[in-house]
């Protein structure tokens, strides 16, 4: 599958330097910084959040946990996990399970887990299992410019 038609055209309209790097099919963030040869910690994982209020991406590093608690503090609202079917309609043009870190081209919330920041580069999610989107965590911030920034991990 490749990158998605989406993330293709978000990285285009923001104008960001970036390569993708190919990687044997794996289906966790642990075994995709494994067979891909990255730090866990410069791989950005994207988990679906949900409420009475829509979607929300939350994007923090692949070693990282989600404190929903935090979370909650943060945004003042009461998230939840999105279910999968849920997942496979947001990110129609994504394998389940590859979701990229720029949600705000499909439409909601992102929020942005400052640790990201702090490394010298980033991966993330092109749209299918076996491709990541590489860049210098300045090009990151820049394509991020719209998510929220917080400390949720």
């Amino acid at each position: 599958m490749a990158m998605s038609p989406t993330v293709h055209t978000c990285l285009q309209d923001a104008g960001v330097e970036y390569e993708t790097v190919r990687h044997p099919h794996s289906h966790s963030s642990p075994e995709t910084a494994r067979t891909a040869a990255i730090p866990g910690d410069r791989l950005a994982k994207t988990v679906l959040l949900e409420d009475d209020q829509g979607y929300v991406g939350a994007v923090l590093p692949s070693t990282h946990h989600l404190r929903m608690p935090k979370l909650w503090d943060h945004t003042g609202r009461r998230l939840s996990f999105a279910q999968e079917s849920e997942i496979r309609e947001v990110f129609k043009d994504c394998e389940v399970g590859a979701i990229p870190a720029v949600c705000t081209a499909y439409g909601m919330t992102t929020l942005l887990d400052e640790s990201l920041s702090a490394q010298p580069d980033i991966y993330f999610e092109a749209g299918d299992h076996e491709t990541l989107i590489h860049m210098r965590t300045e090009q990151f911030l820049r394509l991020m410019e719209h998510a929220q920034r917080g400390r949720f991990s």
